[in-house]
């Protein structure tokens, strides 16, 4: 209760409206089956272009002048978001269909009720993913409260639940906090409905951002040992005939995969739609190198590295080793598979972007993680050293966060010393002020400078 209580004090602080490029793409999708029942994006393109929001270099080569193999506006985005956004923007039409005649929210698909949905949509997955992350903590014996708050606050989760939803990554972390959340309670006895339900969640995981089927790797090679060695598959069965123990396994992998196929349609209609097969633009496979040659940048890059953007993320990586059971190594390597794919991305930088924004999806994962180290800190005084780190974490975050919504820092380029000054000499003094914009005056962080 007191989680949810604070999630609704900090509502006021979601930042609705779209900005960036990416966001444009992931709304397109949103915006155009809602009113145009289709898949061609040039009106909202070109909305956006005209009004100066999507004024990003090569916005208007890349989107309103290439097509796609079947004629189309190219989307590098995928249909996930739009579908949980789905919800909360048919309120926002509502209210833009009720308030038509009052202040002149026009019910189009762009007035400010409609960002606000999205917005707020976004913000609600964000916290629905910290909810079930401690939900999966739980399941592991561990108590996940505080580890869930300095994760909420103390990673990028934080800048992509308030000052920009409207982005994939709060509503990647729900899917894969649902995915996770559905394996462990899979696994304890690979039900034919447990997978179908597991099967579900990684094709929603997919839908939302492809790289996050990488997840379901792990959770498939734990059903392969736990098929291969027999830990926990099927007790009632064990006695009976191999013949006989093998077809409710066949039965579970085929609800597994027919559940994935029925849930992942949507997407794959839409790539046969823009692309015109099942699969990403063309362009998308020329920024992968698949050897993985920035997997040591993206973690210690000085500049853009995850753990020099979040060093949080170490603290909480490093409670995974602590714990000797088949899940943790699980996880782990669901960590390795993102490094692995973030690091395969000729883009790997993100720069312009705030932090390392791909690693949110291991939003679960680290709070199991610092739920762990909590867990091992078993002294008061070892509780209390972990507690500064944790609220250094948290700062650190928080203030990033400020110094990139006031451009105190180059966007694309992180300079660790610069940005440390300041975290910690300039931004206090500035706080209060800041504070005072952004409850009261938050549009004058967004007028050019």
């Amino acid at each position: 209760m007191l989680l949810v209580c604070l999630f609704l004090v900090s509502l006021p602080a979601v930042t609705p409206r779209i900005y960036s490029s990416d966001e444009i793409q992931y709304f397109a999708y949103l915006r155009s089956l809602w009113f145009d029942r289709d898949l061609s994006f040039e009106n909202e393109y070109r909305y956006f272009y005209d009004r100066g929001i999507g004024a990003s270099q090569g916005f208007h080569e890349t989107f309103l002048e290439r097509q796609t193999e079947t004629g189309r506006r190219i989307n590098f985005g995928t249909i996930g978001c739009a579908i949980l956004w789905t919800p909360f923007y048919a309120v926002g039409h509502a209210i833009a269909r009720a308030s038509l005649s009052e202040n002149g929210a026009a019910p189009d698909g762009y007035s400010t009720p409609y960002l606000a949905a999205v917005a707020y949509g976004s913000a609600v997955y964000g916290f629905a993913a910290i909810v079930l992350s401690i939900l999966s903590t739980r399941r592991l014996g561990l108590d996940a409260f505080i580890p869930a708050l300095a994760i909420w606050f103390g990673t990028p989760l934080l800048f992509y639940m308030y000052l920009a939803p409207p982005f994939s990554h709060a509503c990647s972390a729900f899917g894969v906090a649902l995915f996770i959340y559905i394996w462990l309670r899979v696994r304890e006895d690979w039900s034919a409905g447990g997978l179908a339900a597991l099967g579900a969640a990684a094709a929603l995981m997919a839908m939302i951002r492809e790289q996050d089927a990488f997840f379901a790797i792990a959770a498939a090679l734990d059903f392969g040992l736990a098929w291969t060695l027999g830990f926990g598959l099927w007790a009632s069965g064990r006695d009976s005939a191999p013949s006989q123990r093998l077809k409710p396994k066949a039965q579970s992998l085929i609800a597994a995969f027919l559940a994935f196929a029925v849930t992942y349609a949507p997407q794959a209609i839409a790539y046969m739609v823009l692309n015109g097969h099942i699969g990403p633009h063309s362009s998308v496979g020329r920024k992968m190198t698949w050897t993985a040659p920035h997997a040591a940048e993206v973690l210690f890059s000085p500049e853009h590295g995850f753990f020099f953007w979040t060093p949080l993320a170490a603290v909480a990586l490093a409670g995974l080793f602590l714990r000797r059971q088949r899940v943790f190594a699980l996880l782990l390597i669901m960590v390795v598979l993102q490094v692995y794919v973030a690091g395969s991305v000729e883009s790997w930088t993100v720069a312009g972007a705030f932090g390392q924004r791909r690693f949110i999806a291991l939003t679960a994962i680290l709070i199991v993680g610092l739920s762990a180290l909590w867990h091992s800190a078993r002294s008061r005084a070892a509780r209390s050293v972990l507690a500064i780190v944790l609220a250094l974490g948290v700062y650190w975050n928080v203030a990033l966060t400020a110094e990139f919504a006031v451009g105190l820092m180059d966007r694309q380029k992180l300079e660790p010393r610069s940005n440390a000054y300041h975290a910690f000499v300039t931004l206090p003094r500035q706080m209060p002020g800041l504070a005072y914009r952004y409850l009261f005056d938050r549009s004058s962080f967004y007028k050019p400078r």
